[in-house]
């Protein structure tokens, strides 16, 4: 966000059981050295220093998460260091240079094999080779790993996966304190967990800079019961630290890598970390915007090189925080100031979608040679709705919690992508707030004077509308359809809201809204002039990207 400022079922005789998977967990997480995130056997270290890290990637037929006399290497599996790629020989083999004092190791997840789940349902398929540990910081960080260890083996566990399947997307939970976990859980979990998605996918932001509410916010999404990755965010970070060196450090040490890649059925998924921390401002010691969206060399040499061993008629998908580009600023905490990069490593694929957050608003771009992609198809960019909206403000309504609709006048929710092959589609938009299938809602007076029709504007808010949707709306059953404008504008029934919650008294702890700001997916038309007196019903007809038609009304009433 800008400043504000599982299952899967075991190996053993092909079962799928729950008790399996946490007898998995419990006897991997057992074997961890203390901090690391994935598996370490053989000799406790080298006495010297090592240049190189080899290990296995094995089948995990005794499901004890270790690699005993049943384990079975596994050829043709991708290793990375972070920066190359290793491909494991027929015994499951690999062999990586340490590149820096810190190093991190992890495996690129194949199709039909899964990795360890930890009781949280986060991944874990990595070790993080870190001596020292970190230094001293506010928010524990990671512990020393200690020399290097002989083998560092990365167990899996096949599962079936078929080509179609679904993914849940959101972005930034981003509670601040134990009260707005609590709200999450109460209002976001549920929903979640109706969802027949294969995992989810939070993109950054998972605190609001307190991360003590890491492991609470895990427990929280571990009952939606399905693998949960989380994509590192501006607010994820240690704001202790003078530089990026550590910045992410308890992150890693929760979540693990920043940025990794895996396969999951027929797609290619690459989460990426575009958050450069550039310290604290000394004109503003306890400010947090000191940051900007960049990717970096090394990660853009590791997406070169996992790329290449990537078919290119394979639907790849890129998740980040920050988006690539922002429609409404060049600011750098609003945009990847290296997107370009990314882009031409990107650019010869036809099948590739990115998605970010980070704007509390939602929204679809498609880029082109203005936004600096030169593909042959222009590039598809969703910036993802937040499970928290904006920032949890506003006045309470169910249960107590902010209504916190975004700041373009979506409310708060996610997104569920269908994958089929290399294609993909939104399934409409899922709202928090006691309706989740409404896709738009439709601002019109209850009542306007015939003598006023025609300079009486309505507008559509069509969530998941973008510059390729097609919005018409008409009267009444008989009347033919007409077609609706789409404009670039504040959300009048955001505005509505706003100017109202200002008159009111705001009870503590709730926060006033945000500032409205621009809606890309608005459409607006005047009422027609002929309409006669009595009431009338409005329908607003919307077909998304995807060729999805979805229908709203509500009644307008005509006077004199």
């Amino acid at each position: 966000m800008h400043h504000e400022q599982q299952h899967s079922h075991s190996s053993q005789g092909g079962r799928d059981t729950r008790s399996q998977n946490r007898f998995h967990r419990r006897h991997f997480l057992q074997s961890m050295l203390a901090g690391s995130a994935v598996l370490v056997l053989g000799r406790p270290g080298w006495a010297g220093a090592p240049t190189y890290a080899d290990g296995v990637v094995f089948h995990d037929r005794s499901g004890s998460g270790t690699r005993d006399d049943r384990a079975v290497g596994i050829p043709g599996v991708r290793v990375s260091n972070g920066r190359q790629i290793a491909v494991t020989d027929k015994e499951g083999r690999w062999r990586l240079p340490l590149e820096e004092e810190r190093t991190v190791f992890f495996v690129i997840k194949p199709r039909n094999w899964r990795t360890v789940l930890t009781n949280h349902n986060l991944p874990r398929f990595h070790y993080i080779h870190d001596p020292a540990g970190s230094p001293t910081l506010r928010y524990e960080g990671l512990p020393p790993s200690g020399p290097l260890p002989a083998s560092l083996d990365f167990p899996l566990y096949p599962q079936d996966e078929p080509d179609d399947f679904e993914v849940i997307l959101c972005g930034d939970p981003q509670p601040r304190n134990g009260r707005e976990v609590g709200y999450i859980a109460q209002s976001a979990i549920p929903e979640l967990a109706r969802e027949d998605a294969a995992f989810g996918i939070s993109l950054g932001d998972i605190m609001f800079d307190n991360l003590q509410y890491f492991e609470p916010l895990n427990e929280a999404f571990s009952h939606v019961d399905k693998p949960w990755y989380n994509v590192l965010g501006n607010h994820d970070l240690n704001f202790d630290t003078p530089d990026n060196e550590h910045a992410n450090d308890t992150f890693m040490r929760i979540y693990g890598p920043t940025y990794y890649a895996f396969e999951y059925g027929p797609v290619h998924f690459m989460v990426l970390n575009n958050i450069d921390w550039m310290g604290q401002n000394s004109d503003r010691p306890r400010a947090t915007s000191n940051y900007r969206g960049y990717i970096g060399e090394r990660q853009l040499a590791f997406v070169k090189e996992e790329l290449s061993h990537v078919p290119k008629d394979k639907l790849t998908v890129i998740a980040m925080h920050i988006p690539l580009i922002s429609p409404d600023s060049r600011m750098r905490r609003l945009r990847t100031i290296d997107a370009d990069k990314l882009y031409a490593l990107l650019e010869d694929r036809p099948h590739t979608v990115s998605l970010s957050a980070h704007r509390h608003w939602h929204g679809q771009f498609y880029h082109g040679a203005e936004e600096g992609w030169h593909g042959e198809q222009p590039h598809h960019h969703m910036i993802m709705a937040t499970l928290c909206g904006s920032w949890f403000r506003g006045l309470p309504k169910q249960h107590g919690i902010p209504h916190a609709r975004m700041t373009d006048g979506t409310p708060r929710g996610y997104a569920v992508m269908r994958f089929s092959g290399h294609t993909y589609k939104l399934k409409g938009y899922r709202t928090i707030d006691g309706n989740r299938d409404r896709q738009m809602h439709i601002e019109c007076p209850n009542t306007v004077n015939r003598d006023e029709l025609k300079d009486t504007t309505f507008s559509s808010n069509f969530y998941n509308g973008c510059e390729r949707s097609v919005v018409r709306y008409r009267f009444d059953d008989s009347k033919s359809w007409q077609p609706m404008e789409r404009v670039i504008a504040p959300d009048p029934a955001y505005m509505r809201v706003f100017e109202h919650e200002q008159r009111m008294e705001r009870p503590s702890p709730f926060l006033a809204m945000r500032d409205p700001s621009p809606c890309y997916h608005l459409w607006q038309s005047t009422l027609p002039p002929d309409l006669s007196a009595g009431t009338h019903l409005l329908e607003v007809e919307a077909t998304d990207t995807y060729g999805t038609t979805y229908h709203q009304t509500r009644p307008v009433r005509v006077s004199g």
